[in-house]
């Protein structure tokens, strides 16, 4: 056989393959000679024995002579399965960071739950007050004819009872006028008569409630309050009629929903009085002028606003149908 003597670069792919294959069955073969010793070509007419008598050359045992030397002396092999203490995890350290931060957000979760309870509480309180302010206005009897005179530096109607000083927060009479309301004195109470307002209806908003003579703190725990002073129902002149909002069986607490055209019903012992609903206003606690006489039968009515604000007052005008 001629030996190939054309250079690497004269061969193609496929040359090039066969004479990686063939170098690496022959370094094979070398490493397998290394460790078995030198082969022994076999007598082809010899009969052939079985596997198991075939004699293979002794594992290498250099290991063994320094088993007792060194950083490796007196070194066994355990089993797998049996732990040494080497080996065993030490436990995980406490993060307490994370524990303060968990119980910080235990209490603040405990701290939402307990205000969510009392605000409950308190809704709850102040609906037994109305249920209870309610039933009482039921069983009121209205009072007094109020006489034609009008005097009053602020609307009434307030959200919260009298000071010392006879006027209301949180909108308090101007320093420059409360010279005058600690010199108004309170009008006599009128001689009953037929014509006095006894009941105000509001169907649009599903108003039904009694009318008292009065506007005071007092007076509006019992029902609307009719001011003395201004006309009675279906008389030429302004009738005044308020209520509270929030507290006291929240009468016209749906007032700010009237709308243009809506009827409003007031009943006197003798007839029932339709008006109109013509204006619709909010104004300050101080804009009296919503209360002076009018030449025309015209009615009033007055309560706080916004709901559980009440620092204005909503004004609802309404002119007597013929």
């Amino acid at each position: 056989m001629m030996r190939d003597r054309r250079s690497v670069d004269e061969l193609s792919i496929e040359e090039l393959e066969e004479i990686l294959r063939i170098r690496k069955a022959q370094a094979r073969l070398e490493r397998l000679r290394k460790a078995r010793g030198p082969l022994v070509p076999r007598d082809p007419l010899a009969p052939e024995r079985p596997e198991a008598e075939v004699e293979l050359p002794p594992l290498p045992d250099e290991h063994r002579l320094y088993a007792d030397e060194g950083a490796s002396a007196g070194f066994r092999a355990r089993p797998v399965d049996e732990e040494s203490p080497r080996r065993r995890r030490s436990p995980r350290p406490i993060r307490w960071a994370w524990v303060r931060d968990q119980a910080l957000l235990i209490l603040e979760i405990l701290a939402l739950v307990g205000l969510i309870a009392v605000l409950i509480s308190t809704l709850d309180t102040l609906q037994d007050l109305n249920r209870q302010a309610r039933a009482i206005q039921a069983e009121q009897v209205p009072t007094p004819t109020p006489t034609p005179l009008i005097r009053v530096v602020m609307l009434p109607g307030g959200h919260s009872p009298p000071d010392a000083q006879g006027y209301s927060e949180p909108a308090p009479v101007p320093a420059h006028l409360r010279h005058l309301v600690s010199a108004i004195t309170p009008l006599p109470a009128p001689t009953p008569g037929p014509e006095q307002a006894i009941r105000i209806r509001i169907p649009s908003i599903g108003v039904d409630a009694p009318v008292v003579e009065g506007d005071d703190w007092e007076s509006l725990k019992r029902g609307a309050g009719h001011h003395i002073g201004s006309a009675n129902p279906g008389e030429r002149g302004n009738c005044i009629i308020s209520a509270h909002n929030d507290i006291y069986g929240e009468i016209f607490r749906d007032l700010p929903k009237v709308q243009l055209g809506d009827i409003v019903e007031v009943y006197t012992a003798s007839q029932v009085y339709r008006y109109r609903v013509t204006q619709t206003r909010i104004v300050e606690p101080t804009d009296v002028s919503v209360m002076y006489p009018t030449s025309s039968p015209v009615l009033t009515l007055i309560s706080c606003y916004p709901y559980g604000v009440n620092t204005h007052r909503i004004v609802v005008i309404a002119e007597l149908e013929p």
